[in-house]
């Protein structure tokens, strides 16, 4: 019984480590994002046109922590399968939280909305390329992929109207 229960936990932890791994490294990414932003946020971001379906900024908060969260888990549900595909995939993931960092420098950090959207549209591409490919795999590592998708899809929406009224 006590053995049983030590390879059950022994078990556990080696899929949960991985998981917590790839959550924090989406949380730095987040933290490093929200450095690149601070200053624009105050002196540049007020002073665009906006949509009028531009949420409130604490919203971007808790929507963008519970995407990183999600996205982190996702990497460790498909490192986990351990298969012959899943470091491809993990590439696909680390590619996608690089463009995710990179929006944050052209579009806050350079002010460059146009160069903002361009990333962001390549973002969107990898990350769709990343959930299909995670489908075989993991079906839930796709799964809680569609909201960072759907996000994805309305940030494209906000950055364009910023492109086209400013």
């Amino acid at each position: 019984m006590l053995q049983s229960l030590f390879l059950y936990l022994t078990y556990s932890m080696k899929t949960f480590v991985p998981i917590l791994q790839f959550v924090l490294i989406s949380f730095l990414v987040g933290y490093i994002s929200m450095l690149l932003q601070r200053e624009a946020m105050i002196a540049w971001y007020p002073t665009l046109v906006k949509s009028p379906l531009t949420p409130p900024g604490i919203v971007f908060s808790i929507v963008w922590s519970v995407l990183y969260l999600l996205m982190g888990i996702s990497a460790g549900l498909v490192w986990n399968t351990h298969s012959m595909y899943s470091w491809m995939l993990v590439l696909l993931f680390i590619v996608q939280l690089v463009l995710n960092l990179v929006w944050s420098f052209c579009f806050f950090y350079m002010q460059s909305p146009v160069l903002g959207f361009a990333i962001l549209v390549v973002l969107f591409m990898f990350v769709v390329l990343y959930a299909a490919g995670c489908y075989t795999q993991n079906k839930w590592a796709t799964i809680i992929n569609i909201p960072y998708m759907l996000w994805l899809m309305f940030a494209g929406y906000l950055n364009l109207y910023v492109v086209m009224n400013n």
